[in-house]
């Protein structure tokens, strides 16, 4: 959640600032200049809401997982340790350390995602060339 939200911080001031640049902009006699440089600032723009709204469908995501729920099967939230790797399926954020170990932050979408829903501890399957087994659902 504190990277989600940090996402939508910076995305919501490289906004902000390049709504105060447009605005402080004004109209040089070189009239091509002023052309490319606002085209190049409503590209930034588009950049940044775009990335405004998947950081905001992230934080949607996130704000449905229940971390108290018990759950038999993986699911949306679940920590999952396999014999490979440890995973928490809510949104893709990629490697995290936490308390000296790595996880991984995916979706539950994402190839991996797909193959760990609905599975449980003691369930297999092959991913990308090897043999995956569930230890642990958290």
């Amino acid at each position: 959640m504190k990277l989600v939200n940090a996402r939508i911080l910076l995305a919501e001031d490289g906004l902000q600032q390049a709504q105060d640049a447009a605005n402080n902009e004004t109209k040089s006699s070189a009239g091509d200049k002023y052309e490319t440089g606002r085209a190049m600032m409503h590209l930034e723009k588009e950049k940044l809401a775009e990335q405004l709204s998947a950081a905001l469908k992230m934080k949607k995501v996130l704000d449905q997982i229940r971390i108290d729920a018990k759950l038999e099967k993986v699911g949306l939230g679940s920590l999952v340790i396999t014999t490979n790797a440890n995973y928490f399926l809510g949104v893709s954020v990629g490697k995290l350390e936490v308390d000296g170990s790595t996880y991984f932050a995916i979706s539950p979408v994402s190839p991996i995602g797909q193959q760990l829903m609905g599975k449980q501890v003691g369930d297999s399957f092959s991913f990308a060339g090897k043999q995956v087994v569930l230890e642990q659902v958290f």
